[in-house]
């Protein structure tokens, strides 16, 4: 069997959803009750953070999970699903796993 050779990685999720401005903080109280109500709870959490466009037309989630499989166990967790299910009714949403490719800082000031 091939191995991933960052399978021992944090994997990050990007969720951008689509919603009509007059929708974006409706999404926004959405996601972070189904965040903190059960979410930032499940086994293999790290963090997540919630972004919204200066234009109101966008909503994005970015939250960091141990493993591809610990994600895959917390979206089998009904507890967070009603919150989803009406999100869903208002925006559109297009999710992404990603592994850190590079992480760069600030250069150093002489």
């Amino acid at each position: 069997m091939t191995t991933h050779p960052m399978q021992n990685e944090p994997v990050t999720l990007i969720n951008v959803f689509t919603v009509d401005p007059s929708n974006q903080e409706r999404l926004i109280e959405l996601l972070t009750r189904a965040t903190e109500t059960s979410v930032r709870h499940a086994p293999g959490f790290i963090s997540a953070n919630l972004h919204r466009s200066i234009d109101g037309t966008k909503v994005t989630m970015v939250a960091q999970w141990r493993s591809v499989e610990d994600y895959q166990a917390m979206r089998n967790d009904p507890a967070p699903l009603p919150f989803l299910q009406e999100a869903l009714t208002i925006a559109k949403f297009d999710p992404g796993m990603y592994y850190i490719a590079h992480t760069f800082a600030p250069a150093a000031t002489p």
